[in-house]
C-alpha cells in the first residue's frame, strides 16, 4: 500500500469485494496514491487490466509502471465517454474512494485544510476555474446557504452567510487565515477544529462539484458494468452515502421506488452485504481519518 501520499481506507475490504475475476478489467476512480490501484493489480494476472482517473496533477506522479495500467488524467464522470473512445462497453467491476486524499489536506499551498495558512484555493483540478476565495467572493446569500446547509450541515448557516456577504469583494477570504480572522466570532470555542472542518469540507465540495461528479457517474453505472459485475464506493458523507444507497436499494438516486410496466421493480444493482461496511476500530486507531467511511457494494443484475 502507499501510505506516504495516502492511506487508502477499507483497503482489503474492498480489494476483496471489487476484483472476483483476475483476468477482467477494472477501474479505480480516484487514483490518488494509488493505493488501492496497487492491490488491485496484485490480484489480476497478465490478462487482466486496470483503468485508473484523476484530476490533480499532483496524482500523476504516482503514476505505476505497470503493462496492465493506465492513468487517465481526468475526471471520473467522462468515464463513459473515454471507455467508448477506446471501444470497450462494459468493465468488470468500478471501485470509487470518495473525498480528499491525506497529501491534498496536508499540502498547506492546496488550502484544503484550515489547520495550515495558504491561499484559500481547495481545486482538485488547478486548471478549474473556481476556487473557494471565488466562492466566497461571489456566490450570493442563496447560494452560500445551500452549500453550508447541504454541504456543511452547519448550525448556524444563516448567521455563518450573513457575516461573510458584507466581506464579500474586501479581500477577505484570500488565505485560510485570512478567512478563518474573519469568521472568528462565529467559530464555538468548545469544538473550533470540527466546525471549521464542516465550513471547509462545505467549500470543497462546491469548488470541486463533487456531488454533480458523483450523480453522473451512478447514473451511469449500471450501463458500464457487465452482469454480475461490482461497483464498490466508499463515501465519507451522508449526501455521498444517500445516492449510492438509494441506487443500490431503490434503482435510482432520489430514493423513490419505481416499477416498470408489468409492476415490477426495476433495480439494477443488488446490495451485498445488504448494509454498509465501515473500518474496524484497529483501522481507526491507525488512520483516524477512516473513521466518518462508509463501504458499499453493488452487483449488477444480470437481467440489466
Amino acid at each position: 500500500m502507499e501510505t506516504t501520499y495516502h492511506i487508502p481506507v477499507l483497503f482489503k475490504e474492498s480489494i476483496a469485494a471489487l476484483v472476483l475475476n483476475p483476468s477482467g478489467t477494472y477501474i479505480d476512480l480516484t487514483f490518488g496514491g494509488g493505493g488501492h490501484s496497487r492491490g488491485i493489480l496484485k490480484k489480476l494476472n497478465s490478462s487482466g487490466r486496470l483503468i485508473a482517473f484523476d484530476k490533480d496533477t499532483d496524482a500523476h506522479e504516482n503514476h505505476i509502471e505497470d503493462p496492465r495500467f493506465t492513468l487517465v488524467r481526468h475526471n471520473f464522470r467522462y468515464l463513459k465517454q473515454f471507455l467508448a473512445y477506446i471501444n470497450m462497453k462494459q468493465v468488470d467491476g468500478i471501485l470509487g474512494d470518495l473525498g480528499i486524499s491525506s497529501h491534498q489536506i496536508n499540502t498547506d499551498a492546496r488550502g484544503f485544510a484550515h489547520r495550515f495558512n495558504g491561499p484559500l484555493d481547495m481545486r482538485m483540478d488547478p486548471l478549474s476555474p473556481l476556487s473557494a476565495a471565488m466562492v466566497l467572493d461571489t456566490y450570493s446569500e442563496k447560494e452560500l446557504l445551500r452549500i453550508f446547509n447541504e454541504y456543511g450541515e452547519i448550525k448556524n448557516a444563516f448567521k455563518l452567510v450573513q457575516h461573510i456577504l458584507p466581506q464579500q469583494k474586501m479581500r477577505k477570504f484570500e488565505t485560510v487565515e485570512s478567512f478563518k480572522h474573519a469568521i472568528e466570532t462565529l467559530i464555538p470555542q468548545k469544538d473550533p477544529s470540527k466546525y471549521l472542518s464542516q465550513v471547509f469540507q462545505a467549500l470543497r465540495i462546491e469548488v470541486n462539484q463533487e456531488m454533480t461528479d458523483l450523480q453522473i457517474f451512478l447514473e451511469d453505472a449500471a450501463s458500464l458494468l457487465k452482469p454480475d459485475g461490482r461497483l464498490v464506493i466508499i463515501s465519507y458523507h451522508s449526501l455521498e452515502d444517500r445516492m449510492v444507497k438509494n441506487l443500490f436499494h431503490k434503482g435510482q438516486l432520489q430514493g423513490r421506488m419505481e416499477s416498470n410496466v408489468f409492476g415490477r421493480l426495476t433495480l439494477p444493482f443488488k446490495a451485498e452485504p445488504h448494509k454498509a461496511i465501515i473500518p474496524s476500530e484497529e483501522e481507526i486507531t491507525i488512520n483516524p481519518r477512516s473513521r466518518s467511511a462508509k463501504m458499499r457494494v453493488g452487483i449488477k443484475s444480470a437481467t440489466q
